[in-house]
């Protein structure tokens, strides 16, 4: 079970990455095409912005879980406490997944059950009901990023947890 778990968080993480590389594509092209429109032809598309800002979203939580899986995450700490003895590793193993835990199980919670209870008050349903304004799409596809990139965390955060602790490195270094 624990390397089906590393294997299915490794072929997510494959995954990922190519989606993630399309949608910045995606969404340089159309910062280019919305400057040409708008400085050559003086008319820029009004569809142009909210594509960008929507891949924007999608790219900074596909990424946020790239950089969970290969340990590049903002280490913000590090410089101001002192390396942790080795012995302090599982603790501090701990500690993290804790974090991550207290952090991403609400998100996913209430993306799919509102305060109350019941499917139709969470997020998720609430943006069901909503259209983006000039791309006629239901925001549902926007929003969904949210609690995605939340599961496929939860799913790296059990990889990491499964993995024998000299893999970690390893793991991190095979991209």
């Amino acid at each position: 079970m624990r390397h089906f778990i590393i294997r299915v968080s490794d072929s997510v993480h494959w995954f990922t990455r190519r989606v993630a590389v399309f949608v910045v594509c995606v969404m340089f092209l159309t910062v280019v095409v919305q400057i040409i429109a708008r400085y050559v032809f003086s008319s820029p598309p009004v569809w142009t912005e909210d594509v960008a800002r929507y891949a924007m979203v999608w790219t900074g939580l596909l990424g946020a879980t790239l950089s969970f899986k290969t340990g590049s995450d903002a280490v913000l700490m590090e410089s101001v406490f002192p390396k942790r003895p080795h012995f302090l590793g599982f603790l501090a193993e701990a500690i993290q997944s804790a974090a991550v835990l207290i952090f991403i199980l609400p998100v996913i919670y209430f993306c799919f059950i509102g305060l109350r209870g019941g499917f139709a008050k969470g997020y998720l349903a609430r943006q069901s009901g909503l259209t983006a304004d000039t791309l006629g799409i239901p925001m549902v596809w926007i929003s969904v990023s949210v609690p995605l990139a939340m599961i496929i965390i939860l799913l790296h955060l059990a990889a990491r947890l499964a993995a024998p602790p000299t893999m970690d490195s390893d793991r991190a270094s095979l991209d």
